[in-house]
């Protein structure tokens, strides 16, 4: 066991997971500083961080593959607490002479857990909440291996109704290990959990507490900038809008905002836009009509990700011939976390969940740099920011809109006559919402194009016409959504105002899957 002096630093061991950043997110809010490692961090590395406690992310990996990433034995053998999450759970039990296997029976959502043993993270004796009489919390699983034969010493306190060990610890060597996710705002008390075992755990002190400055970004940028001429890509959405801002508050004049009409968006998208951006002075603002240009380089590609790729490269071709237009050195993208960690990839590049048409790489052609000045923020922080800059309402809680637009929301090949249908579909369910005073209660709603046909009746004649399905969540971050109970009466409306007002559509489903395991968007 290795004996020094601690940093009052948590060090989160990164297996590739997607909620890597929701860990360090929670850890950030308690005022913790906290340092992000992978999997195979150094002894070196390790001492020179001298963590006073260490937490083990998930992983899109599973222990039972031989290949599976593991922890070393330093990290084992530090001396300080650790935390394992899923994956870091099922590592941690597994070289440390427990069993792990695949179960039948997979567990994706939310799950009730049984507390079977006081202990210091989810019971407490002198917290009231948890001392009520059959308490159990409801938490959020993702996973299809468990825990089948913990190691010595650990004792299991807590389960579910499929899984036997959900909650485990080592007292002697403060070894804690969890099932399920704590760090999504899905886990009832799962920040309490975190704080838990980062304060009465690993005894870490709060230090100074986290500001979001939106003065600092604007020095940052000034810093950066100096200068020169950037040009940004505009969709009218809270990312982009509010990049665009900061930006132009920063650098004024040398900023030129772009919007692409590539027919992709949604219903009379370019005259709210212009609405939206009209009050903002000496605001630089270019409108370009490339609709037959995406249209075009979209024609017989089903695959998704090619999808993404293509519309990616087609927007850094465009942002290229403007930038030698105006001599700008700058690209400036309305990117957040959430964008970064669903574009990135695992250990070995293996699990991509899906690309982001702004995360993608630049082609060395285009010979500009990028600045992404909302880059560490998630989607609460950048409505927070726009609240600062003055933003309206209806725009910092305007629903987000994807920059490769209705292209993602229409199954397979994207075709101009299935962009006009979804169009008229998505403004339908959108205006119900907002007639029924849901939408502002709701974080995101769409429809999407199904390239299946249905058999209908209409006025007595056989109908064989398309689907469209719609799609509501609600969530905080956007990292995890749930569906939104819309009434029925209104689902009804919406869709009888669907079939019956626009030509060659006869079925309309609902979505009821929450993120996770599916993703917001359907591609």
């Amino acid at each position: 066991m290795i004996h020094t002096t601690r940093s009052n630093i948590i060090l989160i061991i990164d297996f590739g997971s997607q909620y890597t950043y929701l860990i360090a997110r929670r850890i950030r809010d308690m005022h913790i500083n906290f340092i992000i490692s992978k999997w195979n961090i150094s002894k070196i590395e390790l001492m020179e961080i001298r963590p006073q406690g260490i937490i083990l992310s998930g992983s899109p990996y599973s222990v039972v593959n031989i290949d599976s990433p593991q922890i070393s034995v330093e990290i084992l053998n530090y001396g300080v607490p650790i935390l394992g999450i899923c994956y870091g759970m099922h590592t941690m039990i597994h070289q440390l002479g427990g069993v792990v296997k695949k179960n039948l029976v997979r567990e994706f959502g939310y799950e009730k857990l049984s507390i079977l043993h006081d202990n210091i993270l989810l019971y407490k004796k002198n917290n009231i909440k948890t001392c009520k009489k059959n308490y159990t919390p409801i938490v959020w699983m993702s996973h299809e291996d468990s825990v089948h034969r913990i190691p010595k010493n650990f004792i299991n306190f807590a389960n579910t109704k499929n899984c036997k060990y959900a909650a485990i610890f080592n007292e002697k060597r403060n070894f804690y290990g969890v099932q399920f996710h704590p760090e999504v705002t899905h886990s009832s008390g799962g920040k309490l959990i975190l704080k838990r075992f980062v304060k009465d755990v690993c005894n870490c002190i709060s230090t100074k507490k986290y500001k979001l400055s939106v003065d600092k970004i604007i020095l940052n940028i000034k810093n950066t900038i100096k200068n020169d001429k950037v040009i940004l890509g505009i969709s009218g959405g809270i990312d982009s809008f509010t990049t665009a801002v900061i930006m132009h508050r920063a650098i004024g004049k040398n900023l030129f905002c772009i919007f692409i009409d590539n027919g992709l968006l949604r219903w009379n998208e370019l005259n709210e836009i212009k609405s939206i951006l009209k009050n903002i002075n000496n605001f630089n603002l270019i409108f370009l009509d490339e609709k037959k240009r995406f249209l075009n380089i979209l024609s017989g590609i089903n695959n998704p990700e090619e999808k993404r790729k293509k519309i990616g490269q087609t927007f850094f071709e465009i942002f290229g011939e403007q930038s030698k237009k105006l001599d700008a050195k700058w690209l400036a993208q309305g990117t957040i976390y959430p964008d970064v960690i669903e574009s990135s990839r695992n250990l070995e590049n293996r699990n991509l969940i899906k690309s982001h048409h702004n995360v993608c790489k630049i082609p060395k052609k285009i010979g500009f740099s990028l600045i992404e000045p909302l880059k560490k923020l998630f989607k609460d922080e950048v409505r927070l920011v726009a609240k600062k800059l003055g933003i309206s309402k209806n725009i910092i809680f305007r629903h987000p809109f994807p920059g490769p637009g209705l292209a993602i929301r229409i199954v397979g090949e994207v075709k101009e006559e299935y962009c006009n249908l979804l169009r008229l579909a998505d403004k339908i369910f959108i205006t119900e919402l907002k007639k029924a005073n849901l939408y502002s209660n709701i974080s995101q709603a769409f429809a999407v194009f199904l390239p299946i046909q249905s058999v209908g009746i209409m006025g007595d004649a056989r109908k064989y016409e398309w689907v469209i399905a719609l799609r509501a969540v609600r969530t905080v971050d956007f990292m995890t959504a749930n569906w939104v109970r819309i009434p029925y009466k209104i689902l009804n409306l919406i869709s009888s105002r669907i079939i019956n007002n626009i030509h060659g559509i006869s079925r309309v489903v609902y979505d009821i899957s929450n993120k996770p395991p599916s993703t917001i968007e359907w591609e």
